[in-house]
């Protein structure tokens, strides 16, 4: 397993967002004393972003004049939202060469669509380019690959991925979401090629992986060269934006759950803003490696 990390994806933020840099150091912390190892992250190029986003989005981002209730314009965001994708795309190289690897930066993707906010949401959801859906389109163009599972396991609903690949026959997308007075507000139902597992109170772990049992099927049927992660942990009980139900130690057996499905696989950290954070990615990324 690899890491993608950089510092710089810490110099950033904004006065009482959860989404902190030390949601991201912690984890950083307890991986190094854990004895994983890291690769430097580095930027995708402008080129990278037009393969999901439109030139619309892309300029206004890079402009950084655009307003955002909770997605603020923060100087450099460009450049920083830029190296979020780059660590992405290397985790896809990695996992394509072989071996596993997880994306470890901020800020986040999965609810960034095509121009912006996705599928009517409110806001960007902190997010600002779609970090996973630009690792699996490049990896999709590239002809190393013809089929694509995304799983994404955050608490709220990939809308932005959704967006993106819908109506894809290269890619499958799956969601497990909370649904109900939660952003962004999607995911109600399942459409073609996008699954959506929406749940409409906190469950218990039993029940979660229940569910995830009937989905990881679904990526058994598809039959993928590659599976990308939206690893979210924000489905943890004690998680102060979202909440799902799920302990820290549900965690290890999600990962040895999709782990027994044999594919290739590289990991995108979404959200995930308690303090067991930490310890629900160091399960994850165990329970990986030894499924």
């Amino acid at each position: 397993m690899r890491i993608v990390f950089s510092e710089r994806c810490l110099e950033y933020f904004e006065p009482g967002h959860p989404e902190s840099p030390e949601r991201i150091l912690n984890i950083y912390v307890l991986l190094k004393k854990e004895g994983f190892k890291f690769i430097e992250a580095e930027p995708c190029c402008e080129e990278d972003l037009l393969m999901v986003h439109s030139e619309e989005h892309v300029k206004r981002i890079k402009s950084g004049e655009f307003y955002d209730p909770d997605t603020p314009s923060i100087p450099g965001i460009y450049d920083y939202a830029r190296l979020a994708v780059g660590a992405a795309i290397k985790s896809m190289e990695i996992s394509l060469e072989g071996e596993k690897a997880f994306s470890l930066m901020r800020p986040p993707g999965h609810h960034a669509g095509v121009n912006g906010r996705a599928l009517g949401a409110p806001t960007l959801g902190f997010c600002y380019f779609n970090n996973i859906a630009v690792a699996c389109r490049k990896a999709l163009r590239n002809g190393e690959i013809n089929k694509i599972a995304i799983l994404d396991i955050d608490c709220h609903h990939g809308n932005g991925t959704q967006e993106i690949f819908f109506r894809d026959p290269q890619v499958l997308f799956i969601s497990l979401h909370r649904y109900g007075g939660i952003y962004p507000g999607t995911g109600e139902r399942s459409l073609e090629n996008c699954l959506n597992y929406p749940f409409l109170h906190p469950v218990s772990d039993e029940e979660y992986i229940r569910v995830l049992g009937f989905a990881l099927g679904e990526i058994e049927k598809f039959n993928p060269e590659l599976i990308a992660i939206s690893a979210g942990f924000d489905a943890h009980k004690c998680d102060p934006v979202c909440g799902l139900g799920l302990s820290a130690k549900s965690y290890a057996v999600i990962g040895r759950m999709i782990s027994k499905l044999n594919r290739k696989v590289f990991i995108v950290l979404e959200g995930g803003y308690g303090g067991e954070v930490p310890q629900c990615v160091l399960n994850f990324l165990k329970g990986l490696e030894e499924g």
